[in-house]
């Protein structure tokens, strides 16, 4: 692999940071704008109008979680939030699974909304730049431990 300096490392997490936090900033817009239009489809506990709210929030929340704390955790979050509005959209729209349990049958066979498609875009790609992320993180947080760890032990040793 080829050596990287501290800043190619830092800008590589801001821009994947980014990535991350458009993708979920479209994603809670697109959510909340389209919800009232969602209302009308509902199980007797659900609507989808519910449920878009309910991804809105949660893209909102993972958002700044990422730009506030670039962890491992938050990316993880992000990353999860993303993927599962990626894999909501193309499965209501691939495949009739019908109502089950609370949630009402969201079938929607149509890409006809912009909006749509903008959303799942910008989940799709802040799903992969969260993956990305937390894995250069985790690398990063593994680096970091095994040198303290390396400098606990010739401490010990020379001590």
């Amino acid at each position: 692999m080829f050596a990287m300096g501290t800043r190619g490392r830092l800008a590589i997490r801001a821009a994947l940071t980014v990535i991350v936090v458009a993708g979920l900033v479209v994603d809670a817009y697109v959510h909340l704008d389209l919800a009232s239009a969602f209302k009308n489809v509902k199980s007797s506990t659900l609507s989808e109008a519910d449920l878009f709210r309910a991804e809105a929030v949660a893209a909102a929340l993972a958002a700044a979680a990422v730009l506030v704390r670039p962890r491992r955790y938050t990316a993880a979050f992000a990353f999860l939030v993303a993927v599962a509005g990626t894999v909501a959209v193309l499965l209501y729209r691939y495949v009739d699974v019908g109502a089950f349990g609370p949630f009402p049958d969201m079938y929607d066979p149509f890409w006809a909304p912009a909006k749509k498609t903008l959303s799942a875009v910008a989940e799709a790609a802040a799903a992969l730049a969260a993956l990305v992320l937390l894995v250069i993180l985790h690398v990063q947080a593994r680096g970091t431990a095994q040198a303290s760890a390396a400098g606990r032990a010739s401490t010990r040793i020379s001590g």
